[in-house]
């Protein structure tokens, strides 16, 4: 007989809020009712709190349980990755009868068909999906979950302030060739005033409360139209053209691409309840400067719809 060293008791009692295992890569079938499967390679992070009576956790039980639900449970018709998570809280739960928390992340690339804007060249795209699932053990063993689901998108930003400093030049430097403002209101119209670009990183998560549903693809949708522009895998030289001037002539802040992304978010869910939980998040990768800027908001529907007048 082997010890469970795990279930002995710590030289130091200190309690652990999240142990597990992050890094772990599945191979994930999802079903849906008549369409082709999604097949996903995603990362799982799987977490259970530890009491400070315990030296460690069962580690091997959390990747156990992990397979057990793929193989076992995936076989469902349209089962999306937010339902998957919730099972694995579930299971953990059960092979961890330590735990009072357990919360499981999964991500992973998903591949989109897209196609160019001016050419309609097809080609794939890929974004970032994530499902998140927590859960809390009550003290009279009532287990309480709640699961999230939501996106990742990679955009276009081009930069308001230095397309405004560089317009107040143009126009300075056209009067002093001799245009008339008449004329150069012409010109303003007619060309794009440059400015530099950010690549921006889109995003959002919204909870899925009980008996509701929340589409992966509006979410995707969402973060896409929020920035200035759509980024694409495959471009001919018009459609670059095209995103470029359609991004040049739609400026928008790190701050203005979140603030977006919730108005588009709470007219397009206004299903769900005011105690829905969204996360929004805006990353926009700097090209002129060496740090990046960040925009963020946490909050409820029922916030975000009061103050945006929404109901």
């Amino acid at each position: 007989m082997f010890c469970d060293v795990q279930a002995t008791e710590p030289e130091i009692k200190i309690s652990l809020t999240r142990v597990g295992i992050i890094n772990l890569k599945k191979l994930v079938k999802i079903h849906r009712k008549n369409k082709r499967p999604i097949i996903l390679l995603p990362t799982f992070e799987v977490f259970v709190d530890l009491p400070s009576s315990q030296k460690g956790i069962h580690m091997s039980r959390s990747p156990e349980v992990i397979e057990e639900v793929i193989e076992k449970l995936v076989v469902k018709e349209i089962y999306g990755i937010e339902e998957l998570c919730v099972n694995i809280v579930k299971k953990l739960f059960e092979r961890h009868e330590y735990a009072t928390r357990a919360e499981v992340l999964m991500y992973g690339d998903y591949v989109l068909e897209e196609r160019s804007p001016i050419t309609n060249k097809p080609s794939q795209g890929i974004c970032k999906i994530i499902g998140r699932a927590y859960g809390i053990k009550d003290n009279e063993g009532n287990i309480h979950i709640k699961k999230m689901v939501g996106a990742e998108v990679v955009g276009i930003t081009a930069c308001p302030c230095a397309q405004n400093l560089l317009k107040e030049k143009t126009v300075q430097n056209l009067k002093k060739k001799g245009f008339s403002d008449e004329d150069i209101e012409k010109i303003l119209d007619a060309v794009v005033v440059a400015t530099h670009n950010q690549r921006g990183i889109g995003t959002v998560m919204i909870e899925v409360p009980e008996g509701y549903n929340v589409s992966i693809g509006k979410i995707i949708e969402i973060i896409r139209k929020s920035m200035s522009g759509e980024v694409y895998e495959l471009l001919k030289r018009v459609d670059e053209a095209h995103v470029v001037e359609t991004a040049h002539r739609n400026p928008k802040f790190v701050e203005d691409c979140a603030r977006e992304m919730i108005k588009r978010i709470v007219e397009e869910f206004k299903y769900l309840p005011d105690d829905t939980q969204v996360l929004v998040r805006q990353i926009n990768k700097e090209s002129i400067h060496r740090h990046d800027a960040f925009a963020e908001r946490r909050s409820t529907m029922g916030e975000l719809r009061r103050e945006l007048n929404i109901s």
